[in-house]
């Protein structure tokens, strides 16, 4: 039995006691364990089991009440998860850690048995870790550019073999990703305190990722969000349950910069993300190849108005001082050497967590949901201001355009309710006066005495990073702009636009108007074609 295995052997060998602090439950449901009676009674028992363990909770989930491995489906397990976590909040605690395994032939999908998840989750009382010093790093990267292996060595201060073990470091079960778990979001994480950097010993152990948690002053998170489908959706919408604080590209010194870099990093910068390139595998190269491809990526930051700032020549404080949307520090690298390394982890330390805008709360809407109990919640990043409970809003627009008032039931953050947000957070708000099926992502909150108008075109400067052949009137890609994925049509202004060309085009969207405002970045895309683009004109209607 793996090390990993015998964390469920133990909990099923201790077994449910009367003034126990395990729990068994085969699966937890929104419908029946969030109804009306139930949820304070379950909350009640889950506060029982956390006070008998001295502050800690073990819920086995996937077992019968005597302990059988029953199995459950991926996701009744994710819904189990949601229902658990909304109970330790209930309880004044939190979801510290949730540890998987497969059971094969229990679950029954309705086509007979199949393979089915047990789960051990460990419930700690009191609140989930304040993301004040919590920054987290979308990393980006061609493939085989080094990425994953280099920040398995950050995470671990272990050197690579030049074979990429430390690459393996990094996985993550996707539920952890969907629910959000502040120390299961990342493929990476690690920490400083008083004394430097905390780091993984065994990164495969979710309890040293827990260790690492619990540890640290700062926290430092590392997600793959570039080169598939997935890149859009995060950078644009952000991280479930999370927000990007700066981009980390990867330039390998072999390879040096590629079609596939270029466009990594036009999308990086359009969203206003502050990023830091890598030049990474200088172990395999000469120093004058890679003075070369320093070269070439200060050429590529230069043909998109970016200033590129060497770590090496200008220093560290300089490049903390100066990293922005216009100036991209630049640091060599190499996972097997450990070569910049350092300088890596005292900036991360010291690089400021990223904030919200100033000004009026404004909150796009990512998802919806309808919780047994509480009605229609909308998620999303609180783009600006700050929100309370019992706040009068408006939602909006509308298939007809029109923006409805509603009132804010409740907050949750994290799966805990609060009483307020501030710009930056990701939060669920619980919504009087509308149903979750009115509500759509791409929609906006904004208080009561607003004045929106939302528009069905807009006026947008567009760089085009990849295309076949020409974009002329009428071309028709998806535009992701905050939350918003629409298909538009665009018009631009010189007749056509061409790969690698700037200009100016007339967007309107094809189904409906949303509100839009100047100065917002977006990217579109269309196949594997992509751009970048900024509003200058809003029209409105």
């Amino acid at each position: 039995m793996s090390p990993d295995r015998a964390v469920l052997q133990r909990a099923l060998d201790r077994g449910e006691q009367e003034g126990g602090s395990v729990e068994f439950k085969e699966r937890l449901t929104e419908d029946l364990h969030l109804s009306e009676g139930r949820l304070e009674s379950l909350a009640a028992q889950l506060r029982h089991r956390v006070l008998s363990g001295e502050g800690e909770a073990t819920y086995v989930v996937g077992v019968t009440d005597e302990g059988g491995l029953a199995g459950i489906s991926p996701a009744e397990f994710s819904e189990s998860m949601d229902v658990l976590s909304l109970l330790a909040e209930e309880a004044g605690a939190h979801i510290e850690e949730v540890q998987t395994w497969g059971v094969d032939g229990v679950a029954d999908d309705g086509d007979g048995p199949t393979k089915g998840i047990v789960g051990v989750a460990t419930i700690r009382e009191g609140a989930v870790l304040e993301d004040d010093d919590h920054i987290v790093v979308g990393t980006a990267g061609h493939v085989d550019h080094g990425k994953s292996t280099l920040v398995g060595s950050l995470v671990t201060g272990e050197a690579d073999d030049g074979e990429g073990n430390t690459r393996g470091f990094l996985d993550v079960q996707p539920h952890e990703v969907e629910r959000g778990l502040s120390a299961d979001l990342s493929y990476g994480v690690y920490g400083f305190d008083d004394d430097g950097p905390v780091r993984m010993d065994n990164p495969h152990r979710k309890t040293d990722r827990a260790r690492v948690v619990e540890e640290s002053d700062r926290l430092v998170s590392f997600v793959d969000t570039v080169g598939h489908e997935p890149w859009l959706r995060t950078t644009i919408r952000g991280l479930v349950g999370q927000k990007l604080d700066y981009g980390l590209l990867t330039v390998a010194a072999d390879d040096g910069v590629t079609e596939t870099t270029r466009e990594h990093l036009g999308i990086l910068l359009a969203t206003e993300l502050p990023t830091i390139v890598a030049l990474t595998k200088t172990d395999l190269v000469s120093d004058d190849r890679v003075s070369e491809v320093e070269r070439e990526v200060e050429r590529a930051l230069r043909e998109v108005d970016k200033t590129p700032l060497r770590v090496e020549r200008h220093g560290i404080d300089a490049a903390i001082e100066e990293i922005s949307e216009t100036v991209v520090p630049v640091v060599t690298t190499s996972a097997v050497t450990q070569r910049g390394l350092d300088t890596l982890d005292e900036m991360f330390e010291r690089l400021p967590k990223t904030g919200g805008e100033v000004g009026e709360f404004r909150m796009y809407i990512d998802r919806t949901y309808n919780v047994q109990g509480v009605g229609a919640v909308a998620s999303g990043t609180v783009k600006s201001g700050e929100v309370e409970a019992g706040d009068e809003l408006l939602l909006g627009p509308m298939q007809d355009g029109q923006f409805r008032e509603v009132e804010v039931r409740s907050i949750e953050m994290h799966y805990h309710r609060v009483d307020e947000a501030k710009a930056g957070r990701i939060v669920g708000i619980a919504l009087k006066g509308v149903r979750e099926a009115d509500i759509e992502r791409g929609m906006v909150l904004l208080p009561r005495d607003a004045d929106p108008e939302p528009v069905r075109e807009f006026e947008a400067e567009v760089m085009v990073l990849n295309h076949p052949t020409r974009i002329g009137d009428g071309y028709e890609p998806v535009v992701h702009l905050e939350t918003i994925s629409e298909a538009a049509k665009f018009y631009p202004a010189e007749g056509q636009l061409l790969p690698g060309d700037a200009g100016q085009t007339r967007v309107r969207f094809k189904f409906r108007s949303y509100l839009v405002e100047e100065g917002q970045k977006f990217v579109f895309r269309e196949g594997r074609s992509k751009g970048v683009g900024t509003v200058t004109d809003v029209g409105t209607e």
